[in-house]
């Protein structure tokens, strides 16, 4: 009875982690650029166990001798959708969202004192002052923005600053309008070799090669619609009948662990 218990006790494990999963999509579900996490389930092993021989029960039988026990069900992967999500205009001349899928900001983040490069597809961008004079092109939490240059920072007294299609940063300067700086956009060549982090952020493992996962964009036309934002690709009436089915399997679970209980106490009356 003791493997009926363990069998429903770890698959219930595994059940909550894919609702957690659910939960973090519903709550992102408005945040820009936010792509849906599916999460995909995996057997775990399953032991034979051989009958014992009797040729007198064999007559007729069509089944094949042995019985597959298995051990319950494992998360197997957590897949990331790169589906488009759907545009929305904002008429604000720093915001920039992307129109091909595996495409990417950089951003250069500083954390305990340490320096790495993170991906980004929220477009949402600010400005915030730099040491020196000036102003630089920053994420919401004010990290900043790299261009084909290294971070992006403008020089004070300007009139006005856009992005226009192509990723180039506008400045209007006495009347007169000129690039000054452009955006770094890369392409993830591998995109199933990003890690998730908090922030709408991705980086590569440390482990992995880069330059195997993350390529300079190279292709035709403009991926860079100025003065809009991409929604997030997470479809709230999907994330619900998710959810429904993994709580109602969990209660299947958990109902099985309740008549193993049962059982348990019904030999125990017999013995009794």
């Amino acid at each position: 009875m003791s493997r009926i218990m363990n069998q429903s006790a770890v698959t219930m494990n595994q059940i909550q982690h894919k609702l957690d999963v659910i939960g973090n999509n519903i709550s992102n579900s408005n945040t820009t650029g936010y792509k849906n996490r599916q999460v995909e389930f995996s057997s775990l092993l399953s032991q034979q166990i051989d009958n014992l021989n009797a040729p007198e029960n064999a007559e007729g039988r069509l089944t094949p001798d042995g019985i597959r026990v298995g051990a319950g069900a494992g998360l197997g992967a957590i897949n990331l959708n790169q589906l488009q999500g759907s545009m929305i205009e904002t008429d604000r001349s720093l915001d920039a969202a992307l129109t091909e899928e595996n495409i990417f900001f950089q951003v250069n983040r500083v954390e305990n004192g340490q320096q790495d490069t993170v991906y980004t597809r929220d477009g949402s961008f600010f400005l915030s002052p730099v040491e020196g004079g000036g102003v630089a092109l920053t994420t919401s939490d004010g990290h900043p923005i790299i261009g084909t240059e290294g971070p992006i920072e403008i020089q004070d007294e300007f009139d006005a600053i856009e992005l226009n299609d192509q990723g180039q940063l506008l400045v209007t300067r006495d009347g007169e309008q000129a690039a000054e700086a452009e955006l770094a956009v890369v392409e993830a060549v591998r995109p199933s070799a990003l890690e998730a982090e908090g922030d709408n952020f991705f980086t590569v493992s440390g482990a992995a090669d880069i330059d195997e996962i993350i390529q300079a964009y190279a292709g035709e036309g403009a991926v860079i619609h100025p003065q809009s934002l991409e929604q997030s690709n997470v479809d709230m009436s999907q994330q619900m009948t998710d959810m429904m089915a993994a709580q109602r399997l969990y209660q299947f679970n958990s109902r099985s662990i309740t008549m193993g209980d049962q059982m348990l106490g019904l030999v125990n009356t017999i013995r009794s």
